[in-house]
């Protein structure tokens, strides 16, 4: 038996009830509204409230201003600003114009906001206490006990739409649009559909921002924080009117809201449900949901939190470091010693450049730059482990083949090169002198006790650097200590060469572009 069969006592619900005889509202000592036509609105978790009609009111209204509010059970609300005797207030009173069917009996109402001062006159009328006040259901139970566990985002919104279902909510579709920390994605978008066996999830960009389809959009308009959205398909509500809705109504949806799931640092998430019951969503069901929604808020804030660290890790540190950090190795002194191929990858006439280009199409180059280094790195196995001002420290561990730890870098200096000419045949600037050392370095944890670097400390790492520099007097914009010369990248001996701080001279070569 669904909820759409059976009334549970302990339903979210609205009860509207005339009063008897004469109510009248107060401001100070003006009567502001006088009738014998009131009623009141009892809702769960929330106190009585009185709605007057409007022809009622006997101050002048304002026609609606910007503000507006959101009920999944009422519908928009509009608000109105009231003159008196001490001037306009504003928002005074709100109103449902369009109210949705489980509070029809609202229509053409209005309704005193709080903090107005308007004090209310019930006459012989008691407001009652209020019969509902908490909800209990298999789904809280399941929110509490079972879904913590879940592992993933993705398993949770399917389980998720699974306990709906088994709660006798008929939902056809869910989306949650979970918004990112991250340099590149805006956010998470999952999308679950009945019948589907795949949840489908999307990483849409920051250019969501300014394409039609997301501005026209309920996602746009709830994480806005203009409040949620209630749509009957097939029932056009002027306030709630958007292009899915068509979308929806022609895979046989009947009934759509949008409410936002709220963070704790106060971001404005989504969660969307489409129900294809004939009768649309009842009272119960969205109540349940809406309920909840401040647990199922927590639960994606957990799962978003975990993506967030990773990604800023792995955008500060590099996805291979930043898996140690969040494995544990927090602590100054953790780290392992590890053989490696150390690059230090310079731009030229960083100074020159700054002055000539000026510091915005400096920084664009630089990011440019970046850009190509990066690309170059990764795609031979490398992490960038950090930018010093102008400079990519990388390193390609040996895992098990110090020969193809050496090759891989030495191909991705190479590459970097020829990358760098493309950019310079664009009309950046872009230059490099590229420094590439093998041998043992410590990969790990340094700094002060509150703040720490995860980087390569060592004597490779101390000789790439300075050969990347040697690289600049001698010509060649690849320098590699000796041990990286191949048979298919052969390099011009250049002899033991004395390097700045580097105790003992350093056997090297230069390396063909």
């Amino acid at each position: 038996m669904s909820l759409h069969q059976r009334d549970l006592t302990q339903d979210y619900a609205i009860r509207i009830e005339p009063l008897q005889g004469v109510v009248r509202a107060w401001l100070g000592d003006r009567l502001v509204a006088e009738t014998t036509n009131a009623q009141v609105m009892y809702e769960t978790r929330l106190p009585p409230a009185v709605y007057f009609p409007r022809e009622d009111i006997l101050a002048d209204l304002s026609e609606p201003t910007e503000l507006k509010t959101f009920c999944p059970f009422k519908g928009t609300a509009r608000y109105r600003d009231l003159t008196s005797d001490g001037g306009a207030i504003t928002n005074a009173v709100w109103s449902y114009d369009n109210p949705l069917p489980e509070s029809m009996e609202i229509a053409g109402y209005v309704g005193f906001a709080q903090g107005t001062a308007a004090r209310l006159d019930l006459g012989e009328n008691q407001l009652k206490p209020p019969t509902e006040g908490s909800i209990s259901a298999p789904l809280v139970d399941w929110l509490l006990r079972t879904a913590p566990f879940i592992e993933s985002p993705e398993a949770f919104t399917t389980a998720l739409a699974d306990q709906l279902l088994a709660n006798g909510i008929s939902v056809s579709r869910i989306s949650v649009m979970i918004w990112s920390l991250h340099p590149s994605i805006a956010g998470r978008h999952f999308i679950w559909n009945k019948g589907q066996d795949e949840l489908t999830t999307m990483l849409p960009s920051y250019e969501i921002f300014d394409h039609p389809a997301f501005v026209n959009s309920p996602l746009y308009h709830v994480s806005q924080g203009r409040g949620g959205v209630r749509q009957k398909i097939g029932v056009d509500y002027e306030d709630n009117s958007f292009p899915i809705i068509e979308d929806l109504r022609k895979e046989g949806g009947t009934d759509y809201v949008a409410m936002p799931l709220f963070f704790s640092d106060g971001t404005v998430n989504v969660l969307t449900m489409t129900c294809d019951h004939p009768d649309g969503f009842t009272t119960g069901n969205l109540g349940l949901v809406f309920e909840c929604s401040f647990m199922i808020s927590r639960i994606f804030e957990v799962f978003a939190l975990r993506d967030t660290a990773r990604g800023v890790l792995e955008t500060y540190v590099g996805k291979r470091t930043g898996a140690r950090v969040l494995g544990g190795e927090i602590r100054r002194g953790d780290g392992d010693e590890i053989d490696a191929a150390i690059m230090f990858c310079d731009l030229r006439d960083s100074s020159r450049l700054v002055e000539e280009l000026g510091q915005a199409d400096y920084i664009e180059m630089l990011n440019a730059f970046f850009d190509s280094v990066t690309d170059c790195v990764h795609a031979h196995g490398g992490e960038v482990l950090k930018f010093i001002g102008d400079a990519v420290l990388a390193v390609f561990p040996n895992e098990g083949d110090a020969s193809k730890a050496r090759l891989e870098a030495l191909t991705s200096a190479r590459e970097i090169v020829a990358r760098l000419a493309e950019l310079r045949s664009e009309g950046y600037k872009a230059d490099c002198s590229i420094g590439i050392s093998y041998g043992c370095v410590t990969y790990g944890n340094i700094g002060s006790r509150e703040r720490l670097d995860f980087t390569v400390i060592g004597h490779a790492a101390n000789v790439a650097a300075r050969l990347g520099d040697f690289g600049k007097k001698a010509g060649y914009r690849i320098i590699a200590s000796s041990d990286f010369t191949t048979p298919e990248c052969p390099g011009t001996p250049l002899g033991a060469v004395e390097l700045h701080n580097v105790r003992e001279a350093v056997s090297c070569f230069g390396i063909s572009d």
